[in-house]
C-alpha cells in the first residue's frame, strides 16, 4: 500500500485575526495558527502569504505553529499589494505567484485557507482554484463555539464534489429560465436563432454596456428589448425603468428636448421643464429604436452621454447625470450610413460592442409553428376568448407559410395581422378552411400577385426546360408548373415538397404518397426531382 501523499496548504496571513493579544494570544482564535491545532488536520507544510510590511507577525505565527505542529514546514512568502482591496491587482499578485510555484498533484495534496486575507482576497483565491490554476481544495476554518475547542472547527470545499455540481445544475437551470422568458416562451426550432438568444442571456444578465439590435422591420427588435429589460429586473441588475422611443418620431428641435430634457423657457412654447427620456431612464434601461433615423446633433450628445453618463439639457447651465443602459435598434446598415455621412463612427463603434442581427421570418420558417400558436395565446389574452385552428385549416396555412408565395416582408407582424384577421373572423371560435383560404388571398393582395415569386417562377421553368420546352406549354400547365418548381426548389426533399403541395388534401385524408404524386407529375414533363438543376450532385473537380 503505498503511503499517503504530503498534504501542503496554502494560505494569507490575517493581519488582524492571526496577530491576537501578545500576552493572551493563545486563548484567542487564530486562524492560521489553529492550522496546526486540529489532531484530525494534519499539514506537512504550509505556505504563508503575507504582505512585506507584516514579517513580524508572520514569523510570530510560524513559531507559534511550530510549537503546536513541530511536523510542519512553514514556508514564508512577502506578496506585495498596493491595495489590497483592488481587485484586479490582487488577482494578478495571486496568479502570478500560483503560476510560480511549480504545483505537482501526483505528488502532494492541496488545500488554499480561504478564512484570512481581504474579501477580495478570498474571492480571487476561490476563482484561482475554480480554474485549476491552484490545483486544491478550499479549507474554511470557524472560530469555537460554545462548547467547541479553542481552536474551532475546519470543513473542506471540494469543487468538484458532486453537491457543487448541483448547484452549477441550477446555474444552468436559471439560465434555461432566463433563455425561454427571452423568448416569451415560444419553443423556437431553429439551431441559430436559439444560440443567438442563449448569447443575449448570456450577456445581458452581466454587463451594463450598450446592446445593439438590428434586422428588418417587424423582426422583434422592441419585443425583444422589452423582455431584456423585464429579465434585468427579475436578476435585481436594474432598479429604474425602462424608457422606450422611436428616433424615426423626433424631428427638429423637439428631438434634442425629448432625450435630453429642457429648462423652463429654453425655448418658444417652453413653458416648464422637461426632464428628458434619458432621465427618465436613470439606473434603468433606454431603448432607442431606429436610432439611425437620429440627427448629427442628437448623434454627438447621445455618445458623451453614453460615455460619460452626463449631458446638458437645452437651456441649461449645468450639465445634469443618468446612469442608464442603452439598447439601440435599427433596420439600417449603420457601417453604409457612416461611410455616407449620415452617422457619427465614433457613436457606432460605442454601440456595437455587443451586436445581434435579429433574422425575418423568412429566415426562420423552423419557427413559423410555435409562433403561430404564440400569437393565437397572445390573442386569447388580449380579447378574452380561446380561438383554435381546425387540422386541415392550420396544416393549410403553414403550408403556404413556409411555401415561396409568402413573403412576409413584415416580418412577425404580418403573422400577428393574420392571425388577428383569422381568430377575430373565425366561427364559433374555430378558424376553419375557408377562413384560412380567405386569408391567404388576402396576404397574396397585400404582397403583390405579380411579385417575386411569379418571377422566380418563370425563370425556374426556362433553366429547367429551356425556351423552346416553355414555348410548348399550355398557359395552364406553364403557370402551374412554376408554381410547383418554387417549391420544389425551397424544399429539402421530395417528399417535402409534396407536403407543401398537396397540404389541403393531405388533411382530409388519411393516407397518401404524396412523394409518389409529385413524382408523377413531375414525369408528366420529363422532369425527375434528382435531376432538377439545384438538387444534381456537384461534379469533383
Amino acid at each position: 500500500m503505498s503511503p499517503p501523499l504530503p498534504r501542503v496548504c496554502i494560505g494569507l496571513l490575517g493581519s488582524t485575526l492571526d496577530k491576537g493579544h501578545q500576552l493572551k494570544r493563545w486563548s484567542q482564535w487564530r486562524p492560521t495558527v489553529a492550522l496546526g491545532q486540529h489532531a484530525d488536520l494534519a499539514f506537512d507544510r504550509i505556505e504563508l502569504l503575507h504582505p512585506p510590511g507584516d514579517v513580524a507577525l508572520a514569523q510570530t505565527v510560524a513559531r507559534d505553529l511550530a510549537a503546536v505542529s513541530p511536523h510542519t514546514v512553514v514556508a514564508l512568502h512577502a506578496l506585495a499589494l498596493a491595495d489590497p482591496w483592488d481587485f484586479e491587482q490582487t488577482y494578478e499578485a495571486l496568479y502570478e505567484w500560483a503560476e510560480g510555484y511549480g504545483f505537482d498533484p501526483g505528488a502532494a495534496r492541496y488545500d488554499v485557507h480561504i478564512t484570512t486575507g481581504t474579501h477580495v482576497a478570498q474571492i480571487c483565491l476561490f476563482l484561482l482554484c475554480e480554474a485549476r490554476v491552484m490545483p486544491a481544495t478550499l479549507l474554511q476554518t470557524a472560530p469555537p463555539r460554545r462548547g467547541e475547542l479553542a481552536h474551532g472547527s475546519w470543513r473542506r470545499i471540494d469543487l468538484d464534489l458532486s453537491r457543487y455540481d448541483r448547484i452549477a445544475q441550477r446555474h444552468a437551470a436559471r439560465a434555461a429560465d432566463g433563455l425561454a422568458f427571452l423568448k416569451a416562451g415560444i419553443a423556437t426550432e431553429s439551431p441559430a436563432y436559439n444560440a443567438l438568444i442563449a448569447e443575449i442571456e448570456q450577456v445581458a444578465a452581466v454587463t451594463r454596456a450598450p446592446l445593439l439590435l438590428t434586422g428588418p422591420t417587424g423582426a422583434g427588435k422592441t419585443h425583444l428589448a422589452r423582455r431584456i429589460f423585464e429579465l434585468k429586473r427579475q436578476r435585481n441588475l436594474v432598479a429604474g425603468a425602462f424608457v422606450e422611443v422611436n428616433c424615426a418620431t423626433l424631428r427638429g428641435d423637439t428631438a434634442m428636448s425629448t432625450l435630453f430634457g429642457h429648462t423652463r423657457g429654453a425655448f418658444t412654447g417652453a413653458a416648464s421643464a422637461r426632464a428628458g427620456l434619458l432621465r427618465r431612464a436613470h439606473e434603468g434601461v433606454v431603448f432607442l429604436d431606429e436610432i439611425g433615423e437620429l440627427g448629427a446633433d442628437e448623434q454627438a450628445m447621445l455618445l458623451r452621454a453614453v460615455e460619460e453618463k452626463r449631458f446638458l439639457p437645452v437651456g441649461a447651465d449645468a450639465e445634469v447625470e443618468s446612469d442608464f443602459q442603452l439598447i439601440a435598434g435599427t433596420n439600417r446598415d449603420l457601417y453604409a450610413e457612416v461611410a455616407a455621412g449620415r452617422f457619427r463612427e465614433d457613436l457606432l463603434a460605442r454601440i456595437d460592442l455587443w451586436h445581434w442581427h435579429l433574422p425575418g421570418l423568412r429566415d426562420r420558417l423552423a419557427d413559423l409553428a410555435p409562433n403561430l400558436d404564440f400569437e393565437l395565446r397572445a390573442f386569447a389574452r388580449r380579447e378574452g376568448r380561446t380561438v383554435s385552428f381546425s387540422r386541415e385549416a392550420r396544416a393549410a396555412f403553414l403550408a403556404f407559410g413556409r411555401g415561396p408565395e409568402a413573403l412576409w416582408r413584415g416580418n412577425f407582424r404580418d403573422l400577428n395581422a393574420a392571425v388577428t384577421r383569422m381568430a377575430t373572423l373565425a366561427p364559433g371560435g374555430r378558424i376553419d378552411l375557408a377562413t384560412v383560404t380567405a386569408e391567404l388571398a388576402r396576404l397574396r393582395r397585400s404582397w403583390g400577385a405579380s411579385g417575386p415569386a411569379t418571377t422566380e417562377g418563370e425563370a425556374l421553368l426556362v433553366q429547367v426546360l429551356g425556351d423552346d420546352g416553355v414555348a410548348q406549354l399550355d398557359r395552364f400547365d406553364r403557370v402551374q408548373l412554376a408554381d410547383v418548381l418554387q417549391v420544389c426548389r425551397h424544399s429539402p426533399s421530395l417528399s417535402a415538397a409534396g407536403r407543401a403541395l398537396f397540404a389541403v388534401s393531405l388533411a382530409q385524408r388519411t393516407s397518401v404518397n404524396d412523394a409518389d404524386r409529385l413524382r408523377k407529375y413531375l414525369a408528366r414533363f420529363g422532369l425527375q426531382w434528382q435531376a432538377l438543376p439545384w438538387n444534381r450532385a456537384p461534379v469533383a473537380g
